[in-house]
């Protein structure tokens, strides 16, 4: 008797026909994915001047030549797709300075271009040894909304942190999605290798204390390696598992979510995109980003008045409160850019705050400590229901300062940080320059330059071919 047909859960078969079949035609996506492609490239090679962060990177056999091999911007590496995705999606992700989407889950987006640039960047490089044309960089913007939007629609209602799952599980799913379409697979082969990526959860305690760690920079490298190694199993016709989220018992759902259904809260389009955070001014876990700034207001009035402190009060969202309120010895800088406190503290110490905050000769300032061990934290139910509110998502923080004299500073609201889309006009020329200090780490004087140009103008951009692109993000020498 021939077994019988199984059908392919929804999720996995609505995720699949949008991977293949949807053309993304918004102008507001498109612009904004040039610029979340700009700043993942920034992101990434500012990223080479940590070597907890390059010691990662490279061949996994050493002097391994791959022909026609993806690069890994910021080096000079030319690798296989999977080591390339894993390489540089933990380029991309380690500062915690890429762009981010906040819902019922959280993650980062733009974590995807690790798998889309290398895919892109390899098939470009076969097509042109072929005689072939080449992928262009307006392919890379189209997969990237697909992928911001597979990922960041997931999160919409489906909460995996509360069932202990990291979110990068949604990484894997939205690039496995996409690079399978990429390849030139069908649905039915997009489906197959989405059912694969379900499989493959991961616990995500390494984002939190005791284990706290260096995992959680290297976490969507990982998971894009496994992405891009499903993709090309599936394109080999390797089997799927269509009921992979709902079978029962062993399935997804009752596994994990105790019964709960995985849903997809709206019709898959361009929203993700259109409505993705920035982080722009300094890296800091999006749902401190307010705080931060509102701790740079008050700098000025507090500095000379440290000794003078009896109390810091941080009103923030739910969100915030399970997953960057931290107390205690802080171990790492891993363990300090998710510390709402210490961002707050560095804040008001400097005014001002950049990856070199989190090490330790910055952490070792007694200052800091003294600060975080005066702070409360509080929790305003409408800073978590306009957070998931779907038509503000704001991320609202306050911050106050009280003194032992009974004075206090004013209370500094921040309802929006400057990277969300109700503030991205004012926002675009600070992400140029972020872009430009960014690649400036790595790249000459002319070639940042270049670059610059090339990104503040769309159909130029969009018009390049992928691996010309990426043989511009070579330095010199490394």
């Amino acid at each position: 008797m021939a077994a019988q047909a199984r059908q392919t859960d929804s999720v996995i078969a609505t995720i699949a026909d949008y991977a293949v079949n949807y053309n993304p035609d918004s102008v507001l996506a498109l612009d904004t994915a040039r610029l979340t492609l700009m700043d993942s490239i920034g992101c990434a090679l500012l990223a080479m001047d940590y070597t907890a962060c390059t010691k990662l990177l490279g061949p996994d056999v050493q002097g391994t030549t791959v022909p026609n091999g993806a690069r890994v911007m910021g080096t000079r590496f030319q690798l296989d797709p999977v080591k390339a995705a894993f390489d540089t999606g933990a380029a991309i992700r380690w500062l915690d300075f890429n762009d981010t989407w906040l819902a019922a889950e959280w993650g980062h987006p733009s974590d995807n271009f690790g798998a889309i640039l290398t895919m892109a960047d390899h098939l470009s490089r076969i097509a042109k040894s072929e005689s072939n044309r080449p992928m262009s960089v307006l392919d890379v913007l189209e997969y990237a909304i697909k992928a911001y939007e597979i990922q960041g629609v997931l999160a919409l209602q489906n909460s995996f942190n509360r069932v202990g799952i990291d979110h990068v599980l949604l990484v894997k799913v939205a690039s496995t999605a996409v690079i399978t379409a990429m390849l030139g697979g069908d649905v039915t082969q997009v489906e197959n290798a989405v059912s694969n990526a379900w499989l493959d959860a991961t616990l995500r305690t390494y984002r939190h204390a005791p284990n706290t760690g260096s995992r959680k920079s290297w976490a969507a490298g990982d998971a894009l390696g496994r992405a891009v190694r499903f993709s090309l199993n599936a394109m080999a016709d390797e089997m799927g598992y269509p009921s992979a989220l709902t079978a029962p018992g062993w399935g997804f759902q009752d596994v994990w979510f105790k019964g709960q259904e995985i849903t997809l809260e709206r019709e898959l389009d361009a929203y993700v995109m259109e409505n993705i955070l920035f982080k722009v001014s300094f890296p800091a876990e999006f749902h401190a980003q307010t705080a931060v700034e509102a701790a740079f207001e008050l700098h000025t009035e507090v500095s000379l008045r440290l000794d003078d402190i009896e109390e810091i009060v941080i009103t923030t969202q739910e969100s915030a409160l399970r997953i960057i309120d931290k107390t205690g010895p802080l171990n790492n800088p891993a363990d300090r850019d998710h510390c709402i406190q210490y961002m707050t503290a560095i804040g008001l110490l400097k005014g001002s705050l950049t990856a070199d905050d989190y090490e330790d000769e910055v952490a070792d300032d007694p200052r800091v400590d003294e600060l975080r061990d005066k702070m409360v934290m509080k929790h305003d139910q409408r800073f978590t229901d306009e957070y998931l509110d779907a038509d503000k998502r704001s991320i609202a923080n306050a911050v106050q300062v009280r003194f032992k004299d009974g004075s206090m500073t004013e209370n500094v609201v921040v309802e929006y940080p400057i990277g969300h889309r109700l503030r991205r006009e004012d926002s675009k020329p600070l992400l140029l320059d972020k872009f430009r200090t960014n690649v400036a780490t790595q790249l000459d004087t002319a070639t940042v330059e270049r670059l610059v140009d090339l990104f503040t103008d769309q159909q130029a951009l969009e018009s390049m071919a992928v691996d010309e692109l990426m043989d511009l993000l070579v330095p010199s020498s490394d």
